[in-house]
């Protein structure tokens, strides 16, 4: 309940007890229009007896007809005065009869308490009141509004009650040129919420209001579907992102060792399933870290991810080199061996992974909204992006990794131990796909299947890009997440996906080594 410990405000001097008191004997109209009258009194005491009404709370004493706020107690009510709060003696419950309320009373009480809080000191009431008349306005509230308006100094705030005054003027008595006026505020703050707001407004507007009212709407709507297209690329460029993380191990993988590796999708699980269990060790134990469960589960995902990607290829890829179907077969072998073992230790359902607080909610930015999940998870895939060229171009091991990748047997008669170098790429390539699904986590069910939904993409990505190039796989993991959500639209998430691959094999009859072809690798024989 709201509590405004400011003076009341007496925008017309009415005393609204009177008010209050003839809501015991009106029926629903003519309560509305009572709500009306004590709104219009601009008294903030009478918020706790509206409050009350909306929750079915404010009673009528059958001796005098006296209405109060009252709260059952032991054989009865307790009374409180509606204007003061003070405590008014109890009642039988035989002595008092319920002022009832409908769904059309509450959306008038929710209008007069938004116009009634519009002068709390509280910035946060008066933002929310100036919402609450923005989504019901009301003639009567108007003058509060303007006076509440004339007050405010808070930017934020004042915009909003801009808007709501200009709501308020298109349903009064205004003139024609008040309301054109407000019709172009309305069109200003633009959106979807403004083409509602004038959608209605032209169901019973002056006819001289016609032209103004159709040319905004057309207006807004020509910039929504800008602010749409934007949209649009953001959650392809956030899609891109994801697609990156799961693929640049993968590019790293294949790339260096040419091995078709299925179980890849499995070590996204298995860095998701670390975060799973380091939050369930943080919540039962250390729960004042939860906001930093993903900065340690990040290190410890890729330790976990990259051991087991370090111990399939020792002991079942290296005795496979040169035999892909074979290669294939076993990884996708060990893919369900995984799965199974996840289902065994966590059981079949989905996990609970938590966001913390600084990845939770969103923000508008112009007509968009920006989650920010998605924001840190596209931070994170440049960074880690960018750590990966530079361990590849200022690095030894880089250095190795990329001798190998060129001509492999020139790099091993330069004295470079080639089966170690596929040893720890094979593990880092691992340990990448575990920190991506640290970050997958956060916008996926953490089920054993979730590495089963990306491993196909991030063949299409890495062979679109070119195998091996991380350029190519940033490019084409950006490119293929952009034109996804351009297409589902028009042709829905399943065909869409189906048009991309329709689209690469298309491509690559063009560029079979993809966008960025490596170098060297055809100098081999």
């Amino acid at each position: 309940m709201l509590v405004l410990a400011t003076p009341a405000f007496a925008q017309g001097g009415a005393d609204p007890k009177p008010l209050i008191d003839q809501l015991g004997s009106a029926n629903f109209k003519q309560a509305e229009d009572i709500l009306g009258q004590i709104a219009a009194t601009g008294d903030t005491r009478v918020v706790p007896a509206l409050e009350a009404f909306a929750e079915g709370d404010l009673y009528l004493r059958k001796a005098d007809n006296a209405v109060f706020i009252a709260r059952s107690a032991s054989g009865g009510f307790d009374l409180v005065d509606p204007l003061t709060g003070e405590s008014a003696g109890t009642a039988a419950k035989a002595e008092m009869t319920k002022i009832k309320v409908n769904n059309t009373l509450r959306r008038a009480i929710r209008s007069a308490l938004g116009g009634l809080t519009l002068l709390s000191p509280d910035r946060d009431v008066r933002l929310a009141a100036a919402e609450s008349v923005l989504k019901s306005p009301s003639a009567d509230n108007l003058a509060l509004v303007e006076t509440a308006l004339a007050k405010e100094t808070d930017p934020a705030v004042k915009i909003r009650m801009e808007e709501a005054r200009a709501v308020s003027v298109l349903i009064s008595d205004r003139s024609v040129e008040d309301k054109r006026q407000a019709v172009a505020t309305i069109k200003n703050f633009g959106g979807r919420e403004a083409i509602s707001i004038l959608s209605g407004a032209a169901a019973n507007a002056d006819p001289a209001l016609a032209d103004d009212i159709n040319s905004a709407i057309a207006s807004i709507q020509s910039e929504q579907e800008l602010w749409d297209v934007a949209q649009n690329v953001w959650y392809g460029l956030s899609l891109g992102s994801v697609l990156l993380l799961a693929a640049i191990g993968l590019a790293i993988t294949f790339g260096v060792m040419g091995i078709i590796n299925m179980a890849h999708g499995e070590m996204v699980m298995l860095g998701a399933y670390t975060t799973f269990v380091v939050q369930e060790v943080i919540r039962t134990s250390f729960p004042g870290l939860f906001d930093w469960s993903l900065m340690i589960a990040l290190p410890l995902a890729f330790l976990v991810t990259g051991a087991v990607g370090l111990v399939i290829e020792r002991g079942v890829i290296r005795f496979l080199y040169g035999r892909p179907l074979e290669t294939l077969l076993a990884t996708w072998g060990i893919s369900l061996i995984l799965q199974q073992a996840i289902r065994t230790l966590f059981g079949p359902t989905n996990q609970e992974v938590g966001n913390p607080s600084w990845m939770s909610g969103s923000f508008p930015l112009g007509g968009m909204t920006i989650t920010y999940n998605r924001m840190w998870i596209i931070a994170f895939s440049l960074s880690v992006f960018v750590a990966l060229l530079v361990l590849l171009k200022r690095t030894p091991f880089g250095l190795q990794m990329r001798a190998v990748t060129q001509n492999r047997k020139m790099a091993a008669s330069m004295g470079i131990r080639t089966p170690w170098v596929d040893a720890f790429t094979f593990a880092l390539g691992s340990g990448i796909a575990g920190i991506a699904g640290v970050a997958l986590s956060q916008i996926d069910n953490v089920s054993p299947n979730l590495g089963q939904a990306y491993i196909i993409d991030s063949f299409m990505v890495v062979v679109f890009g070119g195998v091996g190039n991380l350029w190519g796989t940033f490019v084409g993991a950006l490119t293929l997440g952009v034109l996804n959500k351009f297409l589902e639209p028009w042709v829905g998430a399943v065909l869409g996906k189906i048009l991309v691959l329709v689209l690469i094999i298309l491509f690559i009859q063009k560029r079979p080594r993809g966008l960025f072809a490596l170098k060297g690798r055809a100098v081999e024989a």
